[in-house]
């Protein structure tokens, strides 16, 4: 009888699927995640032990790979956060207010998206070097961008950015305005309404978001070789480190490399993502 009701339940969840041919499209899901993530980081992880301990041992004591880290980690951190702060901005403005020229922001939110990064870190460089657009009115306050790690967090948070308004926009655009005015009719100041109404809702893609830039920032290469400088101890991310590794032959090394910040990547979304669902299971024991 059992077996009968689990058969019946299986053939019922069957037909009311909305996806005709499940079994085809999980199939092809599979098939493009083995060969196109899955495969590719076996690849580089069974690559990187070639070298046996000693890539490893150079990927997690060599001094200049450890500046590497502190310089990519620290700068995406920071890249991250400020993407953070100014993504919500961005993002209020675009869901909330109507304004000549909307469409025209909407679009250059994505700019990062389709612009080669390259390309964006000559045009960053350009604008903030000493005789730049922008670099012209730093110098007298003795700022440097260019060839500095501002200039690292800077390209960092250009490409960053589109991430957290992009996951905290909708959010902000489904939730009702008549709420915010409610708290407001009852003497709810802006802040009480922000942090006590407005981020328990938006704060699981807001983390989404900056993880993904951060992320992103950690990986970034383009836009960040032009205007970092690249002086070895000081300006010199890891990215940048792996492709000299290559140049240099040393294959091991770089993948060791590589598979050290796909690590470190990793624990970051895990982490974001337990952070979530501990957000969204104490929302529902409230409910």
């Amino acid at each position: 009888m059992a077996v009968s009701t689990q058969k019946h339940s299986w053939g019922l969840l069957r037909q009311s699927s909305p996806l005709p041919g499940f079994g085809l499209s999980l199939g092809f899901t599979s098939v493009y995640l083995t060969a196109i993530i899955l495969v590719p980081l076996i690849a580089l992880v069974m690559r990187s032990l070639h070298g046996g301990g000693a890539a490893f041992q150079y990927a997690f004591t060599s001094q200049r790979v450890l500046a590497s880290y502190r310089v990519t980690l620290t700068s995406a951190l920071a890249a991250a956060l400020i993407s953070a702060v100014f993504g919500i901005l961005v993002a209020w403005v675009l869901a909330r207010y109507d304004f000549p020229g909307k469409r025209v922001v909407d679009a250059l939110i994505d700019l990062p998206f389709a612009l080669p990064t390259a390309v964006a870190g000559i045009a960053l460089t350009t604008l903030y070097i000493e005789k730049g657009w922008i670099g012209r009115y730093l110098e007298p306050y003795d700022v440097h961008v260019v060839f500095t790690q501002l200039g690292i967090i800077v390209a960092m948070t250009f490409v960053g950015l589109p991430f957290v308004v992009r996951s905290v926009q909708p959010v902000l655009e489904d939730i009702d305005e008549s709420v915010e005015e409610a708290a407001a009719s009852l003497g709810a100041h802006h802040g009480h309404i922000f942090f006590r109404i407005l981020l328990p809702t938006i704060l699981p893609a807001l983390l989404t978001g900056t993880g993904m830039a951060f992320a992103r920032a950690v990986g970034e290469y383009g836009s960040v070789i032009f205007i970092a400088g690249n002086m070895p101890m000081r300006t010199e991310i890891t990215a940048l480190l792996i492709v000299t590794k290559l140049e240099e032959y040393d294959y091991e090394g770089a993948a060791a490399i590589a598979v050290v910040l796909l690590v470190l990547s990793c624990l970051v979304m895990l982490g974001i993502n337990l952070l979530q669902w501990r957000i969204q299971r104490g929302k529902g024991e409230r409910v």
